[in-house]
């Protein structure tokens, strides 16, 4: 069964860079087959969509976060993680990470993180 574990500060001043890791246990992520996702939830909202390691190992990201943003992973370490630049008090949320599994066809098994909460403050 593979579990994820988001770590990271939990308080980060603004214009700073938000950095968070990403743990995995359990099971194999190496293959092809996982896409490595971060979403945050700021307080009050739905879930934000930020960005991924894609299946053939390249990153994508949210255009309106695109140029703040970067996703990088360790395989070896089972690891993936975030940074988002320039933070402001408006990235305050609970930032979550999630792999997703391809099962063939259209179906997918998701993983989930337990979820961080991040608040930007001076």
């Amino acid at each position: 069964q593979v579990q994820l574990q988001e770590s990271g500060p939990g308080l980060v001043k603004p214009s700073q860079t938000l950095s968070l890791t990403c743990t995995v246990s359990g099971g194999s992520i190496t293959t092809s087959n996982y896409a490595w996702h971060w979403i945050r939830q700021p307080p009050g909202k739905g879930l934000e969509w930020m960005g991924r390691i894609a299946y053939d190992g390249s990153p994508v990201y949210s255009p309106s976060l695109k140029s703040r943003t970067s996703i990088s992973r360790d395989t070896s370490k089972k690891q993936f993680s975030l940074q988002l630049s320039s933070v402001t008090p408006e990235d305050t949320a609970v930032y979550y990470c999630r792999i997703r599994e391809r099962l063939g066809g259209l179906l997918h098994r998701d993983y989930w993180g337990q979820g961080t909460q991040v608040t930007v403050s001076s």
